[in-house]
């Protein structure tokens, strides 16, 4: 592969990707996802229910918050070190398989877990090792894949998300049991990047800058005011990300407690296959056409629009029927979402020796809300008027996001 002049490693690429390798990646990102949404939509739900009872929410919460906090720190911690990597093998390899072990050993904790403090170390070790391993497939997107071809590839990794949330709660609904979920999630990591780390075609960086510690811990802030555009998407990515989280968050114990679905993790599965499908209908061809046309942001803003209504209609109709139809409708916004917003976020990086760090920076926007999601959604629905008013608060903040997008001005 053909780079413009300078260092391989941190060339802007200029030639296109084959499809054997964004087949690669995607898998990759497919494990991860499989890892992460697996337990968050049913197998903690299902165990916090185990381990506290009429507690679940909270203990729910507990857990998912303070991994969430441990992924604001890892993901673009490990980024910064992702960029200074000088192995052999390159900068982001040795991190996907790092963090595939280091996630499926967490896992096999939570598979054993029989109280709080057990569940809160493993999935704190799945969110260490996982955001290490997405921080580095992550990067190898802008390191790889020239410009004009960065929504359509947007758009299979976007898929990686929607078909890593529908392995993982397939797995966790499908195997039986909430450890033997555990261990499948695990296995399926483990397999899932080695295409990636058979054909990753990783550079090896030439050089590493001096580590000066002050100079490093610098770095991970990001000035909106040197680098607006910058900011600005990483405050719609942030917004969206958190009404995407209020809305899915408590979605088994929406369709236990408010739809009164019989069997909410078969529910669950559903509605992801659902979802997924509609994410694989939007994501790619609105990639492609995204890159076709040039523009980015009128499809961003379209998409928070469409999701804030999906969001309305779980809010205004809590049935079975309204929560496929709700599937149906976030489904497709938020396919058309990742795919190009993706590709926007990497046309505003500040520079390419900083990829991976960067890009974790802006994977806080998607694992803060995680963070926060909690501490606002289980007051909501326990005291502030319950999945009406989170479901529509949900609408609103995604709304925000959409709307705020149009700030960024580099980008069409």
């Amino acid at each position: 592969m053909t780079h413009a002049p300078g260092p391989l490693a941190l060339a802007e690429p200029v030639v296109a990707v084959r499809g054997r390798w964004t087949t690669a990646v995607v898998l990759a990102n497919v494990g991860v996802f499989a890892a992460f949404l697996g337990p968050i939509q049913v197998l903690l739900a299902k165990q916090s229910e185990t381990v506290a009872g009429s507690n679940k929410e909270f203990v729910f919460g507990l857990v998912t918050g303070i991994g969430a906090a441990v992924s604001v720190v890892a993901n673009p911690l490990a980024g910064a070190v992702s960029d200074r990597t000088g192995s052999r093998f390159g900068r982001r390899a040795p991190w996907v398989l790092g963090g595939a072990l280091g996630g499926a050993a967490g896992l096999l904790v939570l598979a054993g877990a029989q109280t709080i403090a057990v569940m809160v170390v493993g999935w704190c070790l799945v969110q260490l090792f996982c955001n290490a391993l997405l921080a580095a497939i992550t990067a190898a997107v802008p390191d790889r894949v020239p410009k004009v071809q960065r929504g359509v590839v947007g758009g299979w990794v976007a898929l990686a998300q929607t078909l890593g949330a529908l392995v993982g709660v397939g797995l966790a609904t499908v195997v039986g049991g909430v450890g033997v979920g555990y261990l499948a999630c695990a296995g399926f990591l483990l397999l899932s990047v080695i295409p990636y780390l058979v054909r990753s075609g990783d550079q090896r960086l030439p050089s590493k800058p001096p580590l000066v510690w002050r100079e490093f811990v610098k770095s991970f802030w990001v000035s909106p005011r040197r680098y607006p555009d910058f900011g600005w998407a990483w405050l719609t990515r942030f917004l969206l990300n958190v009404g995407n989280a209020l809305g899915t968050l408590y979605l088994f114990y929406y369709l236990q407690d408010a739809v009164g679905y019989a069997d909410p993790d078969t529910g669950v599965l559903i509605l992801t296959a659902i979802y997924s499908l509609c994410v694989i209908l939007t994501a790619v061809w609105s990639g492609s056409w995204s890159d076709r046309i040039g523009r980015r942001k009128i499809f961003v803003i379209w998409a928070g629009v469409v999701m804030a209504a999906g969001g309305m209609v779980l809010a205004i109709w809590p049935t079975w029927i309204a929560a496929i139809i709700g599937a149906v409708i976030l489904g497709a916004g938020f396919g058309v979402y990742l795919s190009v917003d993706f590709a926007l976020l990497t046309e505003v990086l500040p520079n390419a020796r900083d990829r991976a760090k960067d890009l974790g920076v802006v994977n806080i926007a998607n694992s803060l809300p995680q963070v926060i999601a909690p501490a606002i959604a289980a007051p909501v629905v326990k005291l502030l008027g319950g999945y009406p008013v989170l479901y529509t608060l949900a609408a609103a903040v995604t709304l925000a996001g959409a709307v705020l997008v149009r700030k960024v001005k580099s980008v069409a």
